[in-house]
């Protein structure tokens, strides 16, 4: 699977060719695209400078939008907010309380990543005050036609600001414990009514504790609810006890992020990954985590909203210890057909462990494959991680394309143990040979982020794509599992769709869709 900066790199060049021709063409590039918009609901904090936010506008297919704009009215807030075009952005008043925004180039879109119009500058007037709330109604034009709109809820705050406290560092070994006392700050003037604390973990760090107030997926802490209050400059610590996996690798390092946040940004969080329709992540049935003594009876909770987010992490740094290793074996495969047969062959590899390959956090691929097409065959289908190959460099504005003699396959950043991830190729036999032999080669030398050098039996890194073999001759051969279909349920903990404090978290959400519930 490419990399998500490789995958939109990819998308952008596939409609290039359509943005150099916008100008002359209709304002919806693919007619039968459906369109959906999207503004995350928005808290602001009373007497703030505001906060910047921005619409996504989603398709089911790769379209370009030309001739813009985005109408944002907010009539139902009239004097309360102002919104305004950030920097850089063409916006002006169209009539009291709306705000009309054109984009003077072509807008890309797609279902995965979206499309992205300029952002705008939400903030309270003078006359705000907390527990003021109304709806701001975005629409989206193209060519003078509206082709989405969205209705997003807009509130007024009490401004508060927390502040994670310092980074924890520990050793464990792989199936060892460790304990990790977190630390969060009340850095503001006001009392902080109630906290919520967002994990961001890799996938090697676990916890078998299930308290009622922390939500779970499988062994993953997800967030965990706290009912204290933390007054003005006064500090609070949740000590949590956690296990590495067995199948972590080591040497290594695993990382877990912490964000602190107010019950109503996290209101907020919530919303965004109902809107994407996520999966659930259910709260635990075991004693309650505190992070002091429960304080006593109180009045009704004041919405609050954190007017700093950016210093609200805290950070546990995990050093592996031990070893504990990958062994990564190709999958080839053994074709028999006559001449101008089609013929399927899943390729890819096998991770035997004892080690799950995770660069799930940076991104890269855990290794590179490399397939040379047997001779007398053409690749008439091929996977789109997959790029045609010259030498050692791939084609990337031509991956997917069939026809190439060697492809370069790139399979993501996440090979669990005890898995097979594969592709699909289609063969389409030209000229019969006995013995026609293609190669997969897996851990090849890449100039590139990511890549696996240090397997356990190097051995099988390469296998035989055999077509028309002779008595006796095999290629090996491997199950079917789409090389973008491995064991994400395994990876509940990667926290990137905790993190959604803007329209990034509806993207992750609508991919990973799990959702809190009691």
């Amino acid at each position: 699977m490419l990399n998500h900066s490789t995958r939109r790199w990819l998308a952008g060049l596939g409609v290039a060719g359509a943005v150099i021709a916008a100008s002359a063409s209709p304002a919806l590039a693919a007619p039968a695209a459906e369109f959906e918009l999207y503004f995350q609901d928005v808290t602001v904090a009373a007497d703030s400078a505001g906060v910047v936010r921005g619409a996504a506008v989603f398709s089911s297919e790769p379209a370009v939008l030309n001739e813009v704009t985005v109408r944002y009215d907010y009539r139902s807030l009239a004097g309360k907010i102002t919104v305004a075009g950030d920097t850089g952005n063409d916006c002006s008043a169209d009539g009291e309380a709306v705000l009309v925004c054109t984009e003077h180039s072509p807008l890309l879109v797609d279902e995965a990543f979206g499309g992205f119009p300029g952002q705008v500058v939400i903030a309270p007037t003078d006359k705000a005050a907390t527990g003021d709330a109304g709806e701001l109604k975005i629409s989206l034009r193209a060519g003078g036609k509206e082709v989405a709109g969205y209705t997003s809820q807009v509130r007024i705050a009490e401004g508060v600001d927390l502040a994670g406290g310092p980074d924890v560092e520990v050793k464990a070994a792989p199936g060892g414990a460790f304990k990790a006392p977190l630390t969060v700050q009340n850095v503001g003037t006001t009392e902080v009514d109630g906290l919520v604390a967002l994990f961001d973990s890799d996938y090697g760090i676990r916890t078998k504790e299930r308290f009622d107030n922390c939500y779970y997926d499988e062994d993953y802490l997800l967030a965990c609810e706290f009912a204290e209050t933390i007054p003005a400059g006064e500090g609070r610590i949740a000590t949590f006890n956690y296990e590495l996996a067995k199948d972590t690798y080591a040497p290594g390092s695993e990382e877990s992020n912490v964000l602190w946040m107010v019950p109503g940004d996290f209101d907020t969080l919530n919303s965004v990954r109902k809107e994407a329709g996520a999966s659930v992540a259910r709260k635990g049935t075991g004693k309650t985590l505190a992070l002091t003594k429960a304080p006593g009876k109180r009045g009704a909770r004041a919405l609050q909203v954190d007017v700093d987010p950016s210093n609200n992490w805290s950070a546990v740094d995990v050093q592996v210890t031990g070893k504990n290793g990958a062994d990564l074996e190709a999958i080839g495969a053994t074709l028999t057909g006559k001449k101008g047969a089609v013929l399927t062959a899943p390729l890819g590899f096998r991770n035997n462990g004892p080690a799950t390959l995770d660069h799930i956090r940076s991104g890269s691929d855990v290794t590179y494959v490399d397939v040379t097409v047997p001779k007398g065959t053409t690749a008439v289908e091929v996977p789109f991680e997959c790029a045609p190959r010259t030498g050692n460099d791939a084609e990337w504005q031509d991956a997917g394309t069939p026809g190439a003699a060697a492809y370069r396959c790139y399979p993501g950043p996440f090979a669990p143990a005890g898995e097979e991830l594969t592709g699909e190729f289609k063969f389409r036999i030209d000229k019969v040979i006995a013995n026609a032999t293609g190669t997969v080669k897996v851990n090849v030398p890449c100039e590139c982020d990511g890549g696996f050098y240090e397997d356990l039996k190097p051995a099988n890194d390469s296998a035989k794509i055999l077509v028309n073999a002779a008595s006796g001759q095999g290629g090996g051969d491997g199950g079917a599992l789409p090389i973008t279909g491995q064991s994400t349920g395994l990876i509940a903990g990667i926290g990137a769709l905790l993190l959604a404090a803007g329209v990034g978290g509806y993207l992750v959400a609508k991919r990973r869709r799990t959702r809190f519930v009691a």
